[in-house]
């Protein structure tokens, strides 16, 4: 039988702590080198955003308590990333290291991740961390979003369609789904997934 109370109290103690003002302000290192990787690639600056931030953190809690690497932990990434309003969105997923940096860096060798990483028009990001019960184990999301409302110049025509989202995950290919898109042909595909529509 696991003592679940405290286990939970240092976990939520974790979790607070990464979400504070004070720990956001200092945090903002992450967005500065997503950013300057973004730079290098040709796309815009992101900044922290604190609703992406709370997506981010409800995900690597929710993963850390089951101890799962998963973008469904808590249902459709899709659904998820509602609250933010954003026009585009993509969630990276990723265990192991300790810190920021070498987290980074793995998305960055990861095409699926890096593109997520590079995803176009984006201009905020949320980004959090938390350990799973026994402590060996850190989860870390990242939800990147764009194409924001606000971003766009008055008087520009809004997209028809519904926004993009891509998910990329360690142990499988990446996926782009396009909200609302029809399945490709089967001939074009090695095989067909019917259900969400898939060419793998």
């Amino acid at each position: 039988m696991r003592a679940f109370g405290s286990v939970r109290a240092g976990l939520a103690a974790a979790i607070i702590a990464l979400s504070s003002p004070a720990a956001m302000a200092q945090d903002a290192a992450p967005a500065d080198k997503i950013s300057a990787f973004r730079l290098q690639h040709g796309e815009g600056r992101v900044t922290r955003d604190a609703v992406l931030d709370r997506i981010a953190m409800e995900q690597a809690r929710a993963m850390a308590e089951k101890d799962d690497l998963s973008h469904e932990v808590l249902g459709p990434f899709t659904r998820r990333v509602a609250p933010s309003k954003a026009g585009r969105a993509a969630e990276n997923i990723a265990y192991g290291y300790d810190n920021f940096d070498k987290t980074l860096g793995q998305w960055i060798n990861s095409a699926g991740h890096r593109k997520n990483l590079l995803l176009p028009k984006a201009t905020k990001v949320g980004i959090a961390s938390a350990r799973n019960a026994s402590g060996k184990r850190t989860y870390w999301a990242m939800v990147i979003a764009g194409d924001y409302d606000t971003d766009k110049p008055k008087g520009s025509p809004k997209t028809k369609g519904k926004p993009a989202v891509a998910q990329a995950k360690a142990e499988a290919k990446p996926q782009t789904t396009r909200w609302g898109a029809k399945p490709p042909a089967a001939k074009d595909c090695h095989l067909a997934i019917k259900v969400i529509g898939l060419c793998i």
